[in-house]
């Protein structure tokens, strides 16, 4: 994309890459429909929410990116971010060998893509592809095998993105969010990407 520069960025600049909002307007989710008690299968079928919502991920203070040096040991993680000339477009983080994140599965070979975010007025322009590439790209580097991501059934657009991306819908995990509130009708997908 003409004018987008990705470049890899530190922990320092976590406060700046928080900035980058990550809100979006809920208009469809993919209802998970299970047949026989999972023995017949599952399906995902996009259908309209009856009034459309806006969900922010950085909603929850304790959890916005400033505070992941905080809750994790980061040495071993990558933060990109993309500009267009001085302004930040968005911004990519790829957790790696760390034994407190559980979605990594005590493996050495898998990265998670931890966050990815583009400013509202750069979506879908190419963005959101050149920092998964490259996210992509630095997990190769490190030998790693696969790459994990995590959304929800709300998060239509994100779903997308990963397809399109070259990712496979791994795992369907109605109950992930049962003991968060906030969050405890949505079902979490786990989308991978062998590297």
């Amino acid at each position: 994309m003409m004018g987008i520069e990705v470049r890899e960025v530190g922990p320092g600049d976590l406060r700046r890459y928080g900035e980058i909002p990550t809100s979006f307007m809920v208009k469809s989710i993919l209802s998970v429909c299970v047949a026989d008690e999972g023995f017949g299968g599952i399906v995902l079928r996009e259908e309209e929410v009856a009034a459309p919502y806006l969900k922010d991920y950085d909603a929850c203070e304790d959890e916005r990116p400033d505070q992941w040096a905080e809750m994790f040991d980061v040495s071993r993680w990558a933060f990109f971010m993309a500009f267009d000339e001085d302004r930040a477009a968005g911004g990519a983080a790829v957790a790696f060998d760390t034994p407190e994140v559980q979605m990594l599965d005590g493996r050495k070979d898998l990265v998670v893509l931890w966050d990815i975010r583009v400013r509202p007025e750069h979506r879908r322009r190419g963005v959101g592809s050149m920092l998964f590439q490259r996210a992509a790209d630095w997990a190769r580097e490190k030998g790693c095998k696969q790459l994990k991501v995590e959304t929800q059934n709300i998060n239509v657009g994100a779903c997308r993105f990963y397809r399109k991306e070259g990712c496979t819908l791994g795992a369907v995990n109605l109950y992930g969010y049962h003991g968060c509130p906030e969050a405890a009708g949505e079902t979490m997908l786990l989308w991978y990407l062998d590297l």
